[in-house]
């Protein structure tokens, strides 16, 4: 799978095979050969060089390892051609998905109600931890799918920001 991930300011390109636990890549030509595991939702171990390392995916995005945290994007190319940025909503539809099953906690916002990018729209709680869902893009609540209590699978859309 052929991937880009934005770090800072900088593009790498990235190249993942997984055969099980054992997964080889190539990010910007360095080779590498990990074992992996997942052992809790979001959290995953890599045995690289008979070193252990923990990292935190948060679904809001971002990277914990070792106790620093990374903005990291990533992103398909095939997904992305022809289409502007993954972020970029323009004057389109722009939805709110889960990327785990949860709970939906607290509805933030009302249909019709008016929002700033990053605004929070509804909290889902998932594996113990509460997590603040945000708007991509300014623009108003055009749709929200579920209630609080509701139960909520992965990818399901939670709300339309138009």
């Amino acid at each position: 799978m052929k991937l880009n991930a934005q770090l800072g300011d900088k593009t790498h390109e990235i190249q993942v095979n997984r055969d099980g636990g054992r997964i080889t890549a190539d990010i910007d030509g360095r080779k590498y050969e990990l074992e992996s595991s997942e052992p809790e939702s979001d959290v995953y171990l890599f045995k690289h060089e008979n070193r252990v390392y923990e990292a935190y995916v948060s679904p809001e995005g971002g990277v914990t390892i070792g106790g620093r945290q990374f903005d990291v994007k990533i992103s398909d190319p095939k997904r992305l051609r022809g289409k502007g940025d993954e972020h970029e909503h323009g004057d389109g539809m722009a939805e709110i998905k889960t990327a785990m099953p949860g709970k939906i906690v607290r509805i933030l916002v009302a249909v019709g109600d008016a929002l700033e990018k990053g605004d929070g729209v509804i909290v889902v709680e998932a594996m113990k931890m509460q997590n603040e869902m945000k708007s991509p893009k300014a623009g108003t609540v055009k749709e929200i799918r579920f209630e609080e209590g509701s139960t909520v699978n992965a990818g399901d859309i939670l709300a339309l920001i138009e």
